[in-house]
């Protein structure tokens, strides 16, 4: 049984009975023993854990989680303290220089402070083979990603969507809430970012969207 200790563990215990859920569960429980699996079973729910339902302020979505050793932990395109941040993560920095002139250059990859200030870090696909890419595509987790941004739009407080690339641009057709916004560009990897997410200024745009509604901004540093 999965335990997050806040809001999602009412909100998805029916999910984790359901049949394609259990048919998810037993293919893991197989790669696990018989591959090397990231992020480690234990940090796979990470996102939920550290950002709960009504805590939500934005949404970012990645594709799947980093398949190099010691890299994800549970948190689209964060890494441990102590991992070299990833191209496509360099970027966000940049752009967040640019946009609201917070450095976090030359620091760490760990964005385990914006999951505690309300950023739901979650990737369309929640586990990965060493080394391949999209190995756990298919397998289930994109409907469970699918479902938990159903319950997220659900929510009448507001929120901001953080769609890069096409991959998590195409969960637009399941946000129909006005209250929320959503905001789209390219995906920050090295082969896009100069196809619009270089200069999207969506770090900035979500706080003045979360301001106007009277919620508290969000604090794009590291520690």
């Amino acid at each position: 049984m999965v335990n997050f200790d806040n809001e999602w563990d009412e909100l998805l215990k029916d999910e984790f009975k359901k049949d394609y859920y259990l048919r998810l569960r037993q293919f893991l429980i197989q790669e696990y023993k018989t591959q090397r699996i990231f992020p480690g079973m234990y940090d796979i729910f990470n996102a939920f854990k550290y950002t709960s339902y009504n805590d939500v302020k934005a949404v970012i979505i990645g594709q799947d989680p980093y398949h190099g050793v010691g890299q994800a932990h549970g948190l689209c395109f964060s890494v441990k303290k102590g991992v070299a941040p990833p191209p496509s993560l360099v970027n966000i920095f940049k752009e967040i220089k640019s946009d609201v002139g917070i450095d976090n250059m030359g620091k760490h990859g760990e964005l385990t402070k914006w999951a505690k200030n309300g950023v739901l870090l979650l990737n369309n696909v929640l586990t990965v083979r060493e080394a391949q890419a999209n190995s756990h595509k298919n397998a289930g987790w994109e409907q469970f990603t699918d479902n938990v941004i159903t319950l997220l739009d659900k929510r009448e407080k507001p929120m901001v969507f953080l769609l890069w690339g096409a991959n998590a641009r195409a969960k637009t057709k399941i946000i129909k809430n006005p209250n929320h916004l959503i905001l789209t560009c390219a995906h920050p990897s090295p082969l896009s970012a100069y196809n619009g997410f270089f200069g999207c200024r969506h770090f900035s745009k979500a706080n003045e969207f979360l301001k106007a509604h009277g919620i508290n901004e969000i604090d794009w540093s590291i520690d």
